[in-house]
């Protein structure tokens, strides 16, 4: 049987030591505030913040879970002023959670508001707010009708300016099979098919009339230029069908790229965009990758 010495005593043992008095004032307001130190400090910053912030978000989505919550990462930032020494970096994490006690759903006008707040509350010119989370999604198997979860990542990029105004970015990244048209085309029996990773990110038009839901919007984009849409659940019946269906649409990568382009093209409310394909090729050790941007003039 073993005889400790109580907690607080323990602790002594093993470094621990009783605080400093210390001569620093414990109060706000007698501390010496170093961030706010006003002198020539040479360059102007485009963005100071915090990144790889992780905070519960509010998602509403055309498709079922209609209103659901999902773990977001964030990046906060705003300029400063080449007199200025530094932000209260602080300040930026109190807007995150007011955002979050609010109940707002997350989307452009949420983040909006709360890239404006950010200026407005370090007295800067500019702010930024960067978030991406997994969207779920609810899929239903194209025969049987047999439903599972999925998810795409979205991603959204919001600037805010006094005098520019606003700059709005969405991506959204998802997967789908993709049939080899070569390989249908030279083979006796059939044809290899892969994996394929996109990545869409779009610049939104400021004064455009949007989607309902432009997280669906871009997913559909992506699913319906592949050789088919992936599911999560899939019995024999789906399976035949979603083979087929591969087979009847095969698509190189460079495809799926330029078909993505011209629908992204083709939409209203996209000022600009770039798509990346990427290819898990079944009969190689390598990737087959391509990536197209535009910008429309103005």
């Amino acid at each position: 049987m073993f005889s400790f010495p109580p907690k607080k005593e323990r602790h002594q043992q093993f470094g621990s030591v009783p605080p400093s008095l210390g001569t620093k004032s414990p109060q706000k307001e007698n501390m010496t505030d170093i961030q706010k130190t006003e002198q020539d400090f040479y360059f102007h910053l485009e963005q100071v913040g915090i990144c790889r912030v992780s905070y519960p978000v509010r998602i509403l989505s055309k498709t079922a879970p209609q209103d659901q919550i999902t773990s977001a990462d964030f990046a906060l930032s705003t300029s400063l002023r080449a007199h200025e020494k530094g932000i209260h970096m602080s300040r930026l994490t109190e807007q995150l959670h007011s955002f979050y006690e609010s109940g707002k759903p997350l989307d452009v006008n949420s983040l909006k508001a709360l890239t404006a707040a950010l200026a407005r509350q370090m007295n800067q010119s500019s702010a930024s707010v960067q978030v991406s989370f997994p969207w779920y999604m609810e899929k239903q198997s194209p025969v049987t009708g047999k439903s599972g979860l999925m998810h795409a990542t979205i991603t959204y990029d919001i600037h805010f300016h006094e005098k520019d105004g606003w700059t709005c970015h969405i991506g959204c990244d998802a997967q789908v099979t993709t049939l080899c048209p070569c390989s249908k085309e030279i083979s006796e029996y059939g044809a290899h098919n892969q994996r394929g990773s996109v990545s869409i990110q779009v610049e939104l038009f400021e004064q455009a009339s949007f989607p309902n839901d432009m997280k669906a919007a871009l997913l559909h984009i992506i699913e319906s230029n592949a050789s088919a849409p992936l599911y999560p659940v899939l019995k024999r019946p789906d399976e035949k069908k979603v083979t087929e269906e591969a087979y009847e649409n095969p698509r190189f990568v460079e495809d799926l790229t330029r078909l993505m382009a011209i629908e992204l093209y083709e939409q209203p409310w996209v000022r600009g965009f770039q798509v990346e394909c990427r290819n898990e090729e079944s009969i190689h050790q390598h990737d087959a990758y391509a990536k197209c941007s535009y910008q429309k003039n103005l």
